[in-house]
């Protein structure tokens, strides 16, 4: 009875989160620690701190990651997954209802989402710049960025993506041992390490089977599982770096248009919750209902498998610096990535006058100087979509 009502107050509070946490990653981990840490006292300063670090080095999305973790230290694996629903459905919800509005109406070819799909402009450009600052300190940084950002664009294939991040990864394992600051804080809590093996193990095999699958079973659910899996599992840096990933995986094959792809992006700015329910959406466009859930599952697994497969090892992964060398390396080349994805396809296909330049500027300038909240910035970028082409 005490497992239940811890899981039911678990879920209340990471549903409330889901409904209001408007912002993106940062944002959210204010939100959680103002609800977690100084109203519900579930865990003190130094935990939560060292929560959000563990989750900073893991690929995948990191608030909710973040979310997972305080949901397993109050309530156990399923703590954690409970915590997950609750911040995360609402969002999806919200997506697939949108993705099938889309393909109900055909609405994509509006003023409002012309709108939307210039506030992904914005927001894109905003999160280069600022992950551009944290991630490529140094020249030698910004030079693995220059290379990932010109391999991505002149040799653009389905590998692309993974062989920039390994080629990164060695690079980082060679020359930025020293680029890195021990710490010796612990985390308190307590999973089994036959867990953590299990998960990790998992998570590599499934990695690797899915491509496999994918070319020897010719099904398109498979197809999709495989591209959301690898998408959540090769992502850097956070929810807008899924951005290129998604879009390289969904596009060029045909699953859906470019127009379609960036309306949907831009209606995930207007939704709270983590930036990864954006494949709800797409997921949804594909295949209603069950292609949004299917693909919310997959793109997230990946997520579940490394924070139960991390946490009874952190304390020596984080200590070892050639490890974390290699993810200091990484980061800086998703700057590249990033970099490639907002020039192709959201620049080249969203700014075509001097009309939508024009307002991306203004809105800009709105989310970054006057900081008005990003829901704020969605709501104007879709009337000023209609207004446009008064």
């Amino acid at each position: 009875m005490t497992q239940l009502k811890t899981l039911w107050e678990i879920v209340k509070l990471a549903t409330q989160l889901g409904f209001t946490s408007f912002g993106g990653p940062i944002a959210h981990l204010g939100f959680f620690h103002e609800t977690y840490v100084k109203r519900h006292k579930w865990l003190n300063e130094k935990s939560y701190a060292d929560l959000v670090a563990l989750c900073q080095f893991l690929p995948g999305p990191a608030s909710s990651q973040v979310n997972m973790g305080i949901g397993i230290i109050r309530g156990g694996m399923l703590g954690g997954i409970v915590s997950f629903i609750g911040f995360t459905l609402p969002s999806v919800c919200a997506l697939i209802i949108f993705a099938n509005v889309l393909n109900l109406f055909a609405i994509e070819n509006t003023g409002a989402i012309q709108g939307l799909k210039i506030v992904a402009v914005v927001v894109v450009a905003h999160a280069i710049i600022n992950m551009g600052k944290k991630l490529t300190p140094s020249l030698s940084h910004k030079v693995i960025a220059l290379c990932a950002l010109i391999m991505m664009l002149l040799w653009q294939t389905t590998f692309s993506q993974i062989i920039v991040i390994i080629t990164a990864a060695v690079i980082g394992l060679m020359f930025f041992k020293k680029d890195i600051d021990e710490s010796d804080a612990d985390l308190p809590l307590k999973l089994s390490k036959k867990t953590a093996i299990i998960s990790l193990t998992l998570f590599f095999f499934l990695l690797f089977l899915l491509p496999l699958l994918r070319e020897w079973i010719q099904k398109d659910w498979i197809a999709m599982f495989d591209s959301f899996y690898r998408s959540g599992a090769l992502v850097f840096g956070g929810g807008h770096v899924v951005l290129p990933l998604l879009e390289r995986e969904f596009v060029p094959p045909g699953f859906l248009t470019e127009q379609q792809f960036l309306t949907g992006y831009g209606a995930a700015q207007a939704v709270p919750g983590p930036l990864f329910t954006f494949a709800a959406y797409i997921g949804a466009v594909k295949a209603s209902w069950p292609g949004g859930l299917l693909a919310t599952f997959a793109i997230f697994l990946p997520a579940f498998l490394l924070i139960f497969g991390t946490l009874p090892f952190w304390q020596q992964l984080r200590n070892n610096k050639t490890i974390r060398g290699a993810f200091v390396s990484v980061n800086a080349a998703v700057v590249g990535i990033l970099i490639a994805a907002f020039y192709q396809p959201i620049w080249v296909s969203t700014i075509n006058s001097s009309n939508s330049f024009t307002f991306a500027a203004v809105l800009f300038s709105l989310l970054v100087h006057f900081k008005l909240p990003a829901w704020l910035i969605v709501v104007l970028g879709a009337i000023g979509g209609i207004l446009l082409p008064l």
